[in-house]
């Protein structure tokens, strides 16, 4: 999805993903002539072609989200970060360090360890000879996905005027950013960008636009709806009230959630009506699939959301390989970065840096 993003003004050179079928989507989407399957951590400098102008890093996110563990960069799985790294220094040796570098992930990077992780990234960065900055991105402002995302956009040379700003400017970098550069130590804060990125124009699609029809899906029994309504809190069955009373039709989406009441913990039903859905997850169990609530008037029918419509809140055009089971293209959406973010990330900043006097234009990466 990063690929789909970056578009045309970008050769990829060389991929990699320690996920089988991943490795196999993104083959059936692009061919199979720069995939390399298997542990980033056993990949070497000489398994990296030519010297690119910049390498793209999605690490997982597990261990860094606000949903899981928290465990921190030094887990096993966003450990995954390290192994890329020693390639950047391996590669750095050789002086085919790539001239920028992306690292995106969940936004639990900024505060993961009370901020150590996101200072051990910045140090290495700092410490490689990269400048950096930090932009918080929600994919909400594309696409009707609420799916906030970190970007850490570093660069081998400094930007000129045109690509930075001298003080954090809404609406990506957020409070969130600035409490993390504020926690940098001296020699990495020395090297922290304010980055430059225009705010994208107001998105004007919304749930309902990206639906499938009505034929195509399978509905849930009314039994079912009716125990998705029966575990809502009495505030989230308020506003499926609120919403039945105006009596027009509208689409909410509905995530379970385990909340803890007076000292217990209980699975609720959470719905929106604000025309978005939450964040796309990777499915590995009922709670974590995305429900769709359809209201008009008293009638109320639900179903689960398809994994071509997860693909076109990330951005996918139909056209866009998924695979052929549900589970399996929910995992590969969920888990994925949302195409037109990374569109925008690259048109107003990536490939202006990079055809800047800062920078050696290659086009490669």
């Amino acid at each position: 999805m990063a690929r789909l993003g970056l578009g045309e003004a970008w050769r990829v050179t060389f991929a990699n993903d320690f996920d089988h079928a991943k490795a196999k989507a993104y083959r059936t989407a692009w061919g199979d002539d720069v995939m390399r399957e298997g542990d980033v951590g056993a990949l070497t400098a000489a398994d990296l072609p030519g010297h690119a102008a910049l390498a793209w890093a999605s690490f997982p996110c597990q261990d860094l989200s606000l949903a899981g563990a928290r465990a921190g960069l030094q887990a096993s799985r966003s450990s995954a970060f390290w192994g890329f790294w020693k390639l950047i220094e391996s590669l750095a040796a050789e002086r085919r360090a790539p001239g920028m570098l992306v690292l995106e992930n969940v936004t639990g990077l900024l505060t993961s360890h009370g901020g150590r992780d996101f200072n051990a990234l910045a140090g290495a960065l700092a410490a490689g000879g990269y400048w950096f900055g930090a932009l918080e991105i929600d994919a909400v402002h594309f696409t009707p996905q609420s799916r906030p995302r970190v970007f850490v956009v570093a660069s081998r040379k400094p930007p000129d005027i045109a690509h930075a700003v001298a003080a954090p400017a809404a609406p990506f970098h957020t409070e969130a950013i600035g409490a993390a550069r504020e926690r940098l130590p001296p020699d990495a804060a020395q090297r922290w960008i304010w980055w430059r990125l225009p705010a994208p124009p107001l998105r004007n699609t919304r749930l309902v636009d990206l639906l499938e029809d009505d034929g195509r899906v399978s509905w849930n029994s009314d039994a079912h709806t009716g125990e998705l309504v029966a575990m809502m809190s009495p505030f989230q069955r308020a506003k499926l009230v609120a919403q039945q009373a105006r009596g027009a039709p509208v689409v909410g989406a509905l995530f379970k959630r385990v909340r803890v009441e007076k000292g217990e913990k209980r699975q609720r039903a959470e719905v929106r009506f604000d025309g978005v859905a939450g964040c796309l997850r990777t499915p590995k169990g009922g709670s974590s699939r995305q429900t769709l609530l359809f209201v008009d008037g008293v009638q109320v029918r639900s179903r689960l959301m398809t994994a071509r419509e997860g693909a076109r809140l990330m951005g996918l055009p139909d056209d866009y390989p998924l695979p052929s089971s549900q589970s399996q293209g929910l995992h590969l959406v969920g888990d994925g970065v949302a195409a037109p973010v990374v569109r925008w990330l690259s048109a107003h900043l990536l490939e202006p840096h990079a055809h800047s006097k800062a920078m050696t234009p290659r086009k490669t990466g």
